[in-house]
């Protein structure tokens, strides 16, 4: 992201994801993260230590994954963007938070371990998984779609 408004964050999970459908049918997931900082104050020499809490939304099929795997207590490092958002209260009060948009979401392997398991690729709506034709020219593998330019079945790295 080149907008200036990206964020790393590595915390524990507050609360277990909640896994909702948009009236579009479109997944959406939060959890809570609470990230430590501890620091050494220079007068006492004594360690101390902060706590900030952020609320994290995923999307789509990360939101789904991120509710099939994780939970409260799990140790996580999320990237993504802070964005603010605003609302009345049924009392007519104005109200606005800010929360961290997720781009991407994987376990810390600091202190733990992981088993990461690929999912099939789907297409909106469809729940078996997406086989298309390879184009004349072109690699079996590739794509021209927008799914940055790798195929369906080959991963980014």
């Amino acid at each position: 992201m080149s907008n200036g408004n990206s964020i790393t964050l590595v915390g524990n999970i507050t609360r277990d994801p909640e896994l909702r459908f948009t009236p579009s049918g479109q997944a959406t997931a939060t959890f809570g993260l609470a990230v430590n900082r501890r620091w050494q104050n220079r007068q006492t020499q004594e360690w101390e230590e902060a706590t900030s809490f952020f609320d994290v939304v995923c999307w789509r099929e990360m939101a789904e994954n991120a509710s099939e795997s994780l939970a409260r207590g799990s140790r996580v490092i999320v990237t993504g963007r802070l964005e603010q958002r605003s609302w009345e209260t049924q009392e007519g009060e104005k109200r606005s938070k800010i929360e961290v948009v997720a781009d991407e979401i994987g376990p810390s392997l600091r202190w733990a371990t992981a088993q990461v398991t690929k999912n099939e690729r789907r297409g909106p709506g469809d729940s078996a998984p997406v086989r298309q034709p390879a184009a004349a020219g072109r690699n079996p593998g590739s794509s021209g779609g927008g799914d940055g330019g790798y195929g369906f079945d080959e991963e980014p790295f």
